[in-house]
């Protein structure tokens, strides 16, 4: 299996960081010429799966006009630019979304929308013994509303579906995979 070959590339649409088309000729390994290839070139995306002290999930909820929903998710936000790192904007996400903060960070998932069609990478950090250190810093954009809710809550969401986000939904599938001991909020994770 090889890379295709790019012969052309032209931008038909260019309104940055949220939405840049791209169109690509490219020819097949078996020679084909597909004209029309479109490409949706974003920043890298950080998401956080934050867990308090407690053991309690830090969600949120916000409204999604593409869908008309009302949805659960993680913080999640766009890599900016002038962020030293992917760390840096999930921190910097968690931190402005629901005002929590702290504890031990590690990358816990790096996955791609659509890796047919996205040129980008969602980086998702696990946050474990977070706590509330301020208030949220909403940009004029945001409706976001904070929620802590238990393991079991969270696996309830998933089991119906309603956690739409789908990589923010992978990031808490392996996490209840990888920790089947039962309802975290029964436990207090040290910081």
């Amino acid at each position: 299996m090889l890379k295709w070959k790019l012969l052309s590339s032209k931008y038909l649409f260019q309104k940055k960081p949220w939405l840049t088309i791209r169109e690509d000729r490219v020819r097949l390994n078996k020679g084909v010429i597909m004209d029309g290839y479109y490409v949706f070139e974003y920043p890298d995306w950080a998401t956080v799966l934050a867990i308090d002290r407690e053991g309690y999930f830090i969600m949120i909820k916000q409204y999604r006009h593409a869908l008309g929903e009302i949805n659960y998710e993680l913080s999640a936000g766009v890599c900016d630019d002038d962020d030293k790192d992917h760390m840096t904007s999930a921190r910097r996400e968690l931190l402005e979304e629901t005002g929590y903060s702290g504890g031990e960070w590690k990358v816990w998932t790096i996955n791609s929308a659509n890796p047919g069609t996205h040129t980008n990478l969602t980086y998702c950090y696990l946050a474990e013994g977070v706590q509330k250190v301020g208030e949220q810093d909403l940009d004029s954009t945001e409706e976001i509303s904070v929620h802590r809710l238990s393991r079991s809550e969270v696996m309830q969401l998933l089991e119906r579906n309603e956690i739409r986000q789908s990589l923010h939904a992978a990031a808490l599938w392996k996490y209840m995979a990888q920790n089947e001991e039962g309802d975290m909020a029964a436990k207090t994770i040290s910081p």
